[in-house]
């Protein structure tokens, strides 16, 4: 469990980093007329997909979603990572994979620490799709979005053996 605890802090770590990062070195979006898309950074385009950073500060959730909450936001996160947690160390008992659980606690810390050092999120990555920006986000959504990824395909996988089995 100890190299775990390492490992989860190294990318802890790396999300406080690239968003000091951003603060620091990425440009802000504006509007599109502006240059590259939105004055961003690009990375790359291909095939009318591309890749830029833009620093954009979030005080909502994904999406933006339930702006002009950021103190209930932060509440309801802390309660989810307790409860995380909690389960993990309590109830848990090697029934279901730790790991990610232990992804999703990491995103939420990570952003929880923005609200607490910024009052917002930063967020930088950006794609757009056949001309289409997709939502900004940062290595902690990463983290979230593979956790809740990797549990459901754990799910599936498990209610596949269940069906299986019989």
């Amino acid at each position: 469990m100890k190299k775990w605890g390492v490992f989860f802090l190294a990318l802890l770590g790396l999300d406080i980093l690239s968003k000091v990062f951003a603060n620091q070195w990425i440009p802000t979006i504006l509007p599109k007329l502006f240059g590259y898309p939105y004055g961003g950074i690009p990375v790359f385009e291909c095939f009318d997909v591309s890749f830029s950073l833009n620093t954009v500060v979030n005080s909502g959730a994904a999406w933006g979603l339930f702006q002009g909450h950021p103190g209930l936001l932060f509440f309801v996160r802390s309660l989810i990572i307790g409860g995380l947690i909690a389960y993990l160390l309590f109830f848990n008992r090697g029934k279901a994979p730790a790991l990610p659980f232990w992804l999703i606690i990491t995103g939420a810390i990570g952003n929880g620490i923005d609200y607490l050092a910024y009052g917002h999120v930063i967020d930088f990555f950006h794609f757009c799709f056949w001309g289409y920006s997709f939502a900004i986000f940062n290595l902690a959504d990463c983290y979230i979005t593979l956790g809740t990824a990797a549990l459901l395909l754990v799910s599936r996988s498990q209610k596949f053996r269940a069906t299986n089995s019989l």
